[in-house]
């Protein structure tokens, strides 16, 4: 008499079991990338601390740990199928390491770090991962600083913009003034729109604050976030100024200590409000023209109170 057919419970269990150590593993390295990189990551965060532009890198990576942990459902589901395309970011970010050391290019080096960090996670854990975790490890570029070299490129043709819209601004209120290049005369004075005037802070912080709210807005349509996410430049643009032209007209009515100091803070913090309000009022915008599409496209009623079309 032949024994029946065998039944085994092992195979699910030894699947768990050969995840959950993909999991760890994946972590192990991520702890060893990160002792490997800890001088890069330290310097850092010593520059977020010393330049005001970059402040907003300090909450980056806690933003992206909660993306990644709204998303734990989804993890649990995911199968852990290791692919090689990982070797592909892997090694462009060992690669970015070994030449950031060997010309001190400081952004390579950190841009470095998160293309390793996105290796190790397609390489070990698999595409299932890679997609569900896609958007916090890319998120995390915003906490890299810019190049100066580049800044400088960047932020002198914003000088010259906020200075032409200021005395743009301040000649339709009849105010005196004249433009030359990034200085501004007034009757009385002169103001210099210095490169921390430039707007790239507000800017670097508005873009990560478009990111971040385009993230909970509309999720399902990715063109409305973009839209929001690519509005955050010309509005940054704009209210900077309107900073500028702000500063000028404070100075030519109570003099250059009336621009300054407490005041001159408070401009920052009222100015990055009218962004936020005007990138909410955008947002709104959009929601009601979305709404109203869509109650174009729905039947309505017909008189006799059959569905139309």
């Amino acid at each position: 008499m032949s024994d029946g057919p065998n039944i085994t419970t092992l195979a699910p269990a030894e699947d768990e079991l050969s995840r959950q150590n993909a999991i760890y593993v994946t972590a192990l390295m991520v702890v060893v990338l990160i002792a490997i990189y800890f001088p890069v990551l330290r310097n850092m965060v010593i520059h977020w601390s010393l330049i005001e532009d970059y402040q907003h890198g300090f909450i980056i990576a806690p933003l992206a740990v909660f993306f990644a942990y709204e998303r734990r459902r989804d993890l649990a589901l995911a199968e852990v199928q290791s692919s090689w395309l990982g070797l592909v970011p892997l090694a462009i970010g060992l690669g970015s390491l070994t030449i950031g050391r060997l010309g001190t290019e400081l952004m390579t080096m950190r841009s470095g770090f998160i293309f390793t960090l996105i290796g190790l996670v397609l390489l070990l854990l698999g595409r299932q991962f890679f997609r569900i975790l896609a958007f916090p490890l890319f998120f995390l570029f915003l906490m890299v600083p810019l190049p100066q070299s580049l800044v400088n490129t960047i932020a002198f043709p914003l000088q010259l913009v906020a200075a032409k819209f200021a005395v743009l601004s301040l000649q339709e209120f009849g105010i005196p003034a004249l433009v030359e290049g990034n200085i501004i005369h007034l009757a009385h004075t002169e103001l210099f729109v210095h490169e921390a005037c430039s707007g790239l802070r507000s800017l670097m912080a508005l873009v990560t604050l478009g990111v971040v709210f385009a993230y909970f807005f509309k999720r399902s349509v990715l063109w409305v976030q973009i839209v929001l996410v690519v509005s955050t430049i010309p509005i940054a643009i704009f209210v900077n100024a309107f900073r500028v032209a702000l500063t000028g007209f404070l100075t030519h009515y109570w003099g250059e200590e009336a621009a300054g100091g407490a005041i001159h803070d408070l401009q920052g913090l009222m100015t990055f409000g009218l962004a936020f309000f005007m990138l909410l009022g955008e947002a709104r915008l959009i929601d009601f023209l979305l709404n109203l599409s869509h109650r174009g496209n729905t039947p309505s009623d017909s008189p006799d109170g059959t569905k139309a079309g």
